[in-house]
């Protein structure tokens, strides 16, 4: 389970409680020199899409990549496919079992179906650009929030320790992620979007199989068919095919 080396040139700060790792990232964004890991052995408020509150027992991980944005501003979104890419990758490096993960768009990743990792994506403009990106990443290590605390209609969530018997701490994990995150940010700004589109899409959970995907207005139920160039979500339904650009994703056609 040896990890591979630190990335150069990226730094790395330990806290004991924060409220939100995100939250510390944007606080500190002025004053770190380089991208930055924050980690926090406990988070008291942690948030994940639209606000939603995010349960973190003492024992899993927490933390944020704090950077400045690698490229255009276009190319901030697609970070996110990146460090899925990155979690799995760390799963794996730690476990040593591919198939047990996988990916969920836009930005879970699933242990045996079950949700074990989420990431939120939080920037802070620039005149018509980007001054940074934080990249936040909770991860189920040694306990699942209830399923009471879980969103509607998901699937119960997993952890690494109920699961595979794995029990890693939160440095542990970080020693793997960090440098798996920093090579699939690497492919990302040097070969573009479509490597990392690729890999993402092998690993995807139920490509192929029917989805639904429901916004604050309305929901489309279809195959899931891709991702596109964009990072769209492409289902094909019975009028046709739809991009989509943010919905919350559910398996089945319910």
């Amino acid at each position: 389970m040896s990890a591979d080396p630190w990335p150069e040139g990226v730094g790395r700060l330990i806290l004991e409680e924060v409220d939100s790792t995100n939250s510390e990232a944007g606080r500190r964004a002025t004053a770190l020199a380089g991208p930055t890991w924050i980690l926090a052995r406990r988070q008291t408020c942690g948030r994940g899409r639209r606000g939603r509150p995010w349960s973190d027992p003492a024992g899993n991980f927490a933390a944020t990549l704090l950077m400045r944005p690698p490229g255009p501003p276009e190319q901030v979104a697609l970070l996110s496919f990146a460090a899925a890419l990155a979690v799995f990758d760390a799963c794996v490096a730690v476990i040593g079992r591919a198939e047990m993960f996988s990916l969920k768009w836009p930005n879970d990743v699933l242990l045996n179906g079950g949700k074990l990792a989420g990431i939120l994506l939080e920037s802070a403009g620039n005149g018509a650009g980007v001054a940074h990106v934080c990249i936040g990443i909770g991860l189920n290590l040694v306990s699942s929030p209830e399923i009471t605390e879980a969103a509607p209609g998901t699937r119960p969530p997993a952890n690494l320790l109920a699961a595979t018997g794995a029990r890693v701490t939160p440095e542990e994990f970080l020693d793997h992620l960090a440098p798996a995150c920093a090579g699939r940010v690497r492919q990302l700004v040097t070969y573009g979007f479509d490597p990392v589109r690729r890999a993402w899409l092998a690993r995807a959970a139920h490509l192929g199989e029917p989805m639904t995907a429901r916004t604050l207005r309305d929901a489309t139920t279809g195959t899931f068919e891709t991702v596109d160039e964009t990072g769209n979500l492409v289902l094909m339904t019975p009028t046709g095919r739809r991009a989509i650009a943010a919905a919350d994703v559910f398996f089945g056609e319910g």
